[in-house]
C-alpha cells in the first residue's frame, strides 16, 4: 500500500510540474519569503561599521541579496545571512556577525532560526569565524563583555533611538 501511495504521489507531482500549475502553487510562497527576506533586509542595513561612520549597507557589507529566507513551519522561519568584510583581513568581521546576532534577535517579529556566515571567499579566516558567530554560548559570552556590548549597542542603535 505505501509503495501504490509514493507512486501515485509521484505521479500527481509530475503532472502538476508538466502542466505548470506547481509553480502557479509556489508563487505566493515564494513572494513570501521574498517579502520577508526584505524585512530581514530592512533590520540590518542600519547596522553601523565598528570602524567607519557609515553604515553596513553603504559599505555594501550587507545587501538585499545577503538575505535568504526558508520557511521552517507554520510562521517559523530559517534566515540565512552571508555579509562580505571590507577587506579579507578585517579584524571586526566577528564584530560584525554579532551585530547582526543581535540586532535580528532584538527586532524581528517572528520565530526564526538564524545562520550567519562570512560570503565564501571574502575573508581569510571565514571557517573560524563562521564557527564563532553562530555558537549561541560564544555570542552570550562576548554580549557579557560590557566593552563590547557597548560598541554593539552603539552599532546596533538607530540614529532615532
Amino acid at each position: 500500500m505505501e509503495a501504490v501511495l509514493s507512486l501515485v504521489s509521484l505521479t500527481v507531482t509530475k503532472v502538476l510540474q508538466f502542466s505548470g500549475l506547481t509553480d502557479n502553487w509556489n508563487a505566493p510562497r515564494a513572494k513570501k519569503m521574498e517579502e520577508k527576506a526584505l524585512e530581514v533586509y530592512d533590520v540590518i542595513k542600519s547596522i553601523r561599521d565598528p570602524e567607519k561612520p557609515n553604515t553596513l549597507e553603504e559599505l555594501e557589507v550587507v545587501t538585499e541579496k545577503c538575505v535568504e529566507v526558508q520557511e521552517l513551519g507554520e510562521d517559523e522561519y530559517l534566515i540565512i545571512i552571508r555579509f562580505s568584510p571590507t577587506v579579507p583581513h578585517c579584524s571586526l568581521a566577528t564584530l560584525i556577525g554579532l551585530c547582526l546576532q543581535v540586532k535580528l534577535q532584538r527586532c524581528l517579529p517572528f520565530k526564526h532560526k538564524l545562520e550567519i556566515y562570512i560570503s565564501e571567499g571574502t575573508h581569510s579566516t571565514e571557517e573560524d569565524i563562521n564557527k564563532q558567530i553562530n555558537d549561541k554560548e560564544r555570542v552570550a559570552a562576548a554580549m557579557e563583555n560590557p566593552n563590547l556590548r557597548e560598541i554593539v549597542e552603539q552599532c546596533v542603535t538607530e540614529p532615532d533611538d
